[in-house]
C-alpha cells in the first residue's frame, strides 16, 4: 500500500461523512441508499438499516470478494452489486448507491437519460443507461446491473434509483450529484418542449476530454466544480 493511501480508519470515516452528505444533498432519505469502496482484498460498505445520522465508523463492514465478513452488523442488503462492481471493474474504487427524486423518476419509467447536454460524457457515453427491474438485494439486480454498466461509469435501475461509481469515493459522490443535476434539466427540458440530443461524436469527443475532469484534491492545485 502506498505511504500517502487512505488508512482502513480514514474510509470508514470518509464513509460515514459521505453518507450523511448524500442524505443532505436529498440523494437518498432515511437508510435507503447504500455506498462502498475498496480496501485491501475487499471492500467497506455501509451497514443494514441504521440511519446516516445514527452512522459510526466502528459500524462499516468489511468484506471480501466472496461475500464473507465477521462483523456484528449485517452489510447493506445491496452488498452484491457492490462486490460484483468493484470485482469486475478494477478501476472503480468507490459505489455510490442512492434514490434522488429525479434520477429515480425516469428510473421508474424505465428511461434512458440521451445525450441532452455535454455533462453526459461523465457517464462515459451517450446515454445513461437503465438497467431492467430486479428485486433489490438480489444476483439478478447485480447482473442488469454491471450489463448497465458497461462502459459505463453510472446508471439507473429501473423502479429503483441509480448507482455512480468512481476511483475514490469524492468522485462517486460528485457523479450521483451531477447525475441528479442532468436528470432534473432533462425533466424540466421534456416540460419546455422537445429536448435536443447531441450526436455521438460529439460525446465522443467530450468524453476524451473529461479523462481530466471531475473532483481534485486540494494539494492538486484545483476544486470540485462543473465544466463552464
Amino acid at each position: 500500500m502506498p505511504a500517502d493511501a487512505p488508512t482502513e480508519s480514514d474510509l470508514r470515516s470518509a464513509i460515514v461523512a459521505a453518507s450523511s452528505r448524500v442524505i443532505a444533498l436529498g440523494l437518498s432519505q432515511g437508510t435507503s441508499g447504500n455506498i462502498s469502496v475498496r480496501f485491501g482484498e475487499g471492500f467497506l460498505v455501509t451497514p443494514s438499516g441504521i440511519p446516516p445520522e445514527d452512522l459510526a465508523p466502528e459500524h462499516i463492514v468489511p468484506m471480501d470478494f466472496a461475500g464473507r465478513h465477521a462483523h456484528p452488523l449485517a452489510p447493506s442488503s445491496e452488498w452484491r452489486f457492490h462486490r460484483d462492481i468493484l470485482a469486475n471493474r478494477p478501476e472503480v474504487g468507490a459505489v455510490v448507491h442512492a434514490h434522488p427524486p429525479y434520477a429515480t423518476g425516469f428510473a421508474i419509467c424505465g428511461r434512458e437519460i440521451p445525450a441532452v447536454h455535454y455533462m453526459i460524457a461523465m457517464a462515459g457515453g451517450p446515454t445513461i443507461r437503465c438497467a431492467p427491474y430486479a428485486p433489490y438485494g438480489t444476483e439478478a439486480l447485480s447482473e442488469v446491473a454491471l450489463a448497465a454498466l458497461e462502459g459505463r461509469s453510472c446508471c439507473l435501475l429501473a423502479n429503483h434509483g441509480l448507482i455512480a461509481t468512481g476511483a475514490d469515493l469524492a468522485k462517486a459522490l460528485w457523479l450521483a450529484v451531477e447525475v441528479e443535476a442532468l436528470c432534473r434539466q432533462y425533466a424540466i427540458a421534456l416540460q419546455v418542449g422537445t429536448p435536443v440530443v447531441l450526436d455521438d461524436a460529439e460525446i465522443a469527443r467530450t468524453v476524451e476530454r473529461f479523462k481530466s475532469y471531475g473532483p481534485r484534491t486540494i494539494d492538486a492545485g484545483s476544486k470540485t466544480g462543473r465544466a463552464s
